[in-house]
């Protein structure tokens, strides 16, 4: 899509087929989603917009403005943060590369606590991000106070912009503080997705993951378990009797966390899998 190319119109439907082809050469895993949800933001349609506008020509401003973001893209930068939105929980959050990426597996962290979450009590959320799990919460939870805990002060803004943005503010408490020392106070459920990356799984990370991501979120020492040793650690001071700790866990880790989860003397320890069959969350409860 050269600037000096015009040879011919730049339809929607043609800049469409374009992108997708460029994506695909560049090795992009979804080329004909992530093409038309880039061209939808730009062009603020919806997807529906795409496909009822095909053979609309595109100004000179708009292929200004698609350009470097289809350029961008092509290197790999995540579209989330292209667009500066993902979805989540069926709500929409405001991402930037100050925090990770919410994932559609993250969400069976959601269902579980949920799962174990009465009426009313207090829910810590431990490394917030973007507060994904914190608000979807939030949102299914009224009646519940909530905190959500990150190091990173950047990362809580995001998450404060996203509670606003889903009208939970007044239920939510923001923290800056590292996982290793937690607030003190007693809770009902901590959730929490921390970092697990061991350092030698990180060169096989997508590109998109590895050099765009915060990294800080993404790895943890002892072969990616040393967020779970503290979390576990701390577990008995920090929940009420028969309060739950919940967290989500990288697919090979199952049987590590939940080790340190009897270790640490919480019962009824059990795992759940997402809907792929990979282990995902791990849950023990303060008798």
């Amino acid at each position: 899509m050269s600037s000096t190319d015009s040879s011919e119109t730049w339809t929607l439907l043609r800049l469409l087929r374009w992108t997708t082809e460029y994506f695909t050469e560049k090795g992009i895993d979804s080329p004909r989603l992530d093409a038309e949800l880039l061209l939808a933001h730009v062009l603020k349609l919806d997807r529906v917009g795409l496909y009822l506008n095909y053979d609309r020509p595109l100004s000179a401003a708009e292929l200004d403005l698609i350009r470097p973001l289809v350029k961008r893209r092509g290197q790999r930068e995540p579209l989330q943060y292209l667009i500066g939105q993902t979805e989540f929980w069926s709500l929409e959050f405001d991402v930037e590369p100050a925090v990770l990426i919410p994932r559609p597996d993250t969400e069976i962290l959601v269902e579980e606590a949920l799962n174990h979450a009465g009426e009313s009590g207090q829910l810590l959320d431990v490394g917030t991000g973007s507060g994904a799990i914190l608000i979807s919460l939030a949102t299914e939870l009224p009646g519940w106070q909530l905190t959500g805990l990150d190091i990173s002060p950047a990362a809580l803004a995001v998450a404060r912009r996203n509670a606003q943005k889903h009208a939970v503010a007044e239920n939510i408490r923001w923290l800056q503080a590292d996982l290793a020392q937690l607030p003190a106070q007693r809770y009902d459920l901590i959730v929490s997705n921390p970092p697990y990356i061991a350092a030698a799984e990180w060169e096989a990370l997508m590109p998109e993951v590895r050099c765009h991501e915060p990294q800080q979120a993404l790895l943890a020492d002892n072969q990616g378990l040393a967020c779970y040793q503290h979390l576990t650690r701390q577990a008995s001071a920090h929940l009420n009797p028969g309060g739950w700790l919940l967290v989500e866990i990288g697919c090979q880790q199952a049987a590590a966390v939940q080790q340190l989860f009897s270790a640490a003397g919480l019962s009824d320890v059990y795992l759940r899998e997402d809907y792929a069959g990979q282990p995902r969350v791990v849950g023990g409860r303060l008798a």
